[in-house]
């Protein structure tokens, strides 16, 4: 037998060492190896072996001793009783002397490589069993940071040691059937990164909340990356678009989200670690910059090929030197395992009354229900009923086996990326993180259904609201002449839909970007001097940071825009330009002093009116502006302009006119402009509006109100509004039959063909090009599509396909 090699530098390890050296230090081998030539850089460090660990349980009489507290426990003694037994057996006697002198030989070497006479370093704890390749041990042993010196050091390896006998750790062995003496464990020693004076956080390459694998999604903090790992921070978020991150000319930063980042972990002056208060200037202020972004998705998608899975990063940033390391790497394990062509939805039956409780960011897509139980600290299982609704502060891995028992979680701070939001994804269990004052306003033992299947949004509401839940199998679904897209206005829910086979986005709504992501009137933002005190000052603090408050539209909406054009990439995705009503705009901050009152708006000043206008056309640009930078900037081509409420040819003409100003030249780049026929003129002149537009989409409701003179909104006319009335299908079939004539795709988007099948069929006889519905209705509205062909193919003997729109 040859001699036992108690410690192995990273540059000696790779992937296939885990039974070595455990799936931490293993990785971490691979990146120092294999991808420091793709320009990872990675702290230099060491591991300690599973050999090792097998020469100290072979010191005196250390295995028996373990082996008998073990068989206490079978015996019936307390669990936490016999882990702190066995961890104090590792805590009373120092490390064998050949363990020891070459931990500190190592450490010795890691000094000389960074000539630092005592380097800090990070020492991490990698449980292995080489027999038990399918074992998962994460998160169940201690790491120790900011460790200074050879005495601190031995001591945090022999801590790392003892933590493989935590309660947790004791009982996942216990469950899952495993020997405790044939697990190991290894201990990684790692240069510390002074992320203390900068930032440090995690990288996803996908979307770790619905699984969309087109995007790098980098969560960042101030201080130590703890905070954003546990989840006691709520952190930033950018995400990066991965087909536009391989195109250097191209700005691959789709999505910046500021989280609040109250609190960091520094550096303390005794040695590791301790959490402070962010001082009030850094809370606001972003954490990395886009070219830091954009490095680090580069090295996420370098790791992510050669491992050839989703992956699961964490970094650090330097504050000494502003350089970025990956200190962490190992696959994706929740997302990355769904059946990727089974769609499960839940909905709510009923509607919420009153407003929710709580909010917060939705973890799931599941609804759950239950009891509340607010905790302070985990408790023994038996005092936590099953299906309760976990409420706390923050969750650590000690929370597992009470997490897995709730109905939903409920949690003061933390983000996506935080533990609760991990482990609940894990689980299936719905999750509302970073709420703020969960456990204060949730009353104990009260009853409340926590819903994540409304969005980006967690919302806990009171008592016990029915639900269902659909299973669809979206392999199964018919294929159809007819297109079939989604209407989407909610670009934090853009991802969730990525599954179904849409055939692109029909109708995506600035007015919901507008209204929930800007919160401002454009003109508010240009022209401040026209705002009251209260207003201004609101204004001033939403856009605080921003030179020119313009920029600030334009950043909000070209980043809603791109979510949507990204999750349907490369299918073309229709975005309308901003259709608000006066009385709407005006309910805008700082909208009032720009808005007309008007006794009809719904005819009054809309649509194409307002962007040619002198009170509007300031306000246009900057929409122009977020749709040039999502497309000509962003690389996201795949978006289609349309302009609604168009009533007149020159009206047409001066709004693209005034597109073509700023830069969204029809044709250039690949630009197609679409008009909304939603007016009769459009019809009556479809094949003048086609020779100025790419393609119609009808606009139902609309077209239906201004053919009947009905207001649809009218109790006493609402018998005679039907989008089904002879007047309103003939003009449908006449726009299309037109418009085909010279080359010119039609489109349908509204909430009819979702609820009517009939209405469906109408539209497949007129030989529509695509239809446009709610997500959720995608599946049932492709079947009736799909039935409506056959029994038209029937009938006439089939239809022709046509371009896309």
């Amino acid at each position: 037998m040859g001699t036992v090699r108690h410690v192995v530098p990273f540059t000696e390890l790779a992937r296939q060492d885990v039974g070595r050296v455990g799936g931490k230090n293993a990785s971490l081998g691979e990146l120092t190896t294999r991808l420091t030539a793709a320009g990872l850089r990675v702290p230099p460090g060491f591991a300690t072996t599973a050999e090792a660990y097998e020469d100290l349980l072979g010191v005196g009489d250390l295995r028996e001793r373990v082996a008998a507290q073990i068989d206490r426990l079978h015996g019936g003694a307390r669990l936490d009783e016999v882990g702190a037994a066995v961890r104090s057996l590792f805590l009373a006697r120092p490390l064998p002397a050949p363990l020891r002198d070459a931990v500190l030989t190592a450490y010795e070497k890691l000094a000389e490589q960074t000539g630092i006479p005592e380097p800090e370093v990070a020492v991490r704890s990698s449980a292995t069993a080489e027999d038990l390749p399918e074992a998962s041990f994460a998160g169940q042993q201690e790491t120790y940071l900011n460790v200074r010196g050879g005495e601190q050091l031995l001591d945090a390896c022999r801590r790392c040691y003892a933590s493989l006998f935590t309660d947790r750790a004791i009982d996942y062995r216990e469950r899952m059937g495993y020997d405790h003496l044939a697990v190991a464990l290894s201990v990684g020693v790692q240069l510390m990164v002074r992320s203390d004076l900068a930032g440090a956080g995690v990288a996803f390459t996908l979307d770790p909340e619905s699984g969309f694998p087109e995007v790098v999604v980098v969560s960042a903090a101030w201080g130590l990356g703890e905070t954003v790992v546990s989840g006691q921070v709520d952190p930033d978020e950018y995400t990066v678009f991965k087909p536009s991150l391989k195109d250097p000319a191209l700005d691959p930063v789709i999505d910046v989200q500021i989280g609040a980042k109250r609190v960091k972990t520094v550096y303390a002056d005794n040695g590791l670690t301790r959490t402070v208060d962010t001082p009030d200037g850094e809370r606001g202020l972003r954490v990395l910059g886009d070219d830091e972004v954009c490095t680090l998705a580069r090295w996420a998608l370098a790791v992510e090929e050669h491992y050839g899975c989703p992956m699961d990063l964490e970094w650090a940033k330097d504050g000494r030197t502003g350089e970025l390391w990956i200190v962490q790497a190992r696959p994706e394990t929740v997302q990355s395992r769904r059946r990727a062509t089974t769609l499960r939805r839940c909905r709510l039956t009923a509607t919420p009354v009153p407003p929710p409780l709580v909010e917060g960011i939705a973890v799931g897509e599941a609804i759950g229900r239950g009891p509340v139980v607010a905790l302070d600290a985990p408790v023994d299982l038996d005092r936590f009923p099953q299906g309760g609704v976990l409420v706390t502060t923050v969750t650590d891995p000690d929370w597992e086996p009470v997490m897995k028992r709730a109905s939903a979680i409920v949690t003061d701070h933390g983000g996506r990326t935080s533990h609760a939001a991990i482990v609940s994804r894990e689980l299936g269990v719905p999750a509302v993180v970073g709420t703020g004052d969960g456990t204060r306003l949730l009353r104990n033992g009260a009853p409340v259904t926590v819903s994540c299947a409304e969005g980006e949004r967690g919302r806990i509401y009171e008592g016990l609201l029915p639900y269902e839940e659909t299973s669809t199998d979206l392999a199964e679904l018919p294929a159809t002449r007819t297109r079939v897209t989604l209407n989407l206005a909610d670009p934090s829910a853009a991802f969730r839909w990525w599954r179904l086979p849409a055939d692109g986005v029909g109708l995506a709504r600035l007015e919901f970007i507008v209204a929930h992501q800007v919160k401002v009137h454009p003109m508010a933002l240009l022209h401040p001097e026209r705002l009251d005190a209260h207003d201004r000052q609101v204004v001033d603090r939403l856009t605080e940071g921003y030179p020119e408050r313009g920029q600030y539209f334009v950043d909000r909406l070209a980043h809603g825009i791109a979510r949507i054009a990204a999750s349907r990439w490369p299918a073309p995705v229709i975005v309308r330009t901003s259709d608000f009503k006066t009385n709407e705009y005006a309910k805008l901050l700082g909208g009032r002093p720009f808005e007309p009152d008007e006794a009809n708006p719904m005819i009054g000043w809309r649509g194409a009116s307002r962007y040619y206008s002198p009170g509007y056309r300031e306000g246009f640009a900057l929409e122009c502006r977020a749709l040039r930078r999502v497309r000509d900037e962003m690389g996201l081509t795949n978006v289609v302009v349309m302009i609604p409420f168009c009533r007149t040819l020159g009206e047409a003409d001066r709004v693209l006119g005034v597109m073509a100003e700023e830069g969204l030249v029809r044709g250039e780049n690949g630009l197609r402009v679409y008009v909304m026929a939603e007016i009769p003129a459009n019809i009556i002149l479809a094949e003048e509006f086609a020779e100025r537009f790419d393609g119609f989409s009808i606009g139902s409701n609309d077209l239906t109100q201004l053919t009947l003179g009905v207001d649809r909104d009218s109790e006493a006319l609402a018998h005679v509004f039907d989008e089904r009335d002879p007047a309103v299908v003939r003009s449908i079939a006449l726009l299309a039959a037109r418009a085909h004539a010279v080359d010119r795709p039609v489109g349908l988007c509204g909430q009819r063909p979702s609820d009517d099948p009939g209405f469906t069929a109408l539209l497949v006889r007129a030989r529509l090009d695509s239809i446009s519905v709610a997500p959720d209705s995608f599946a049932t509205v492709k079947q009736h599509v799909a039935r409506a062909e056959a029994a038209d193919a029937g009938e006439e003997g089939g239809g022709d396909g046509r371009g896309a729109p």
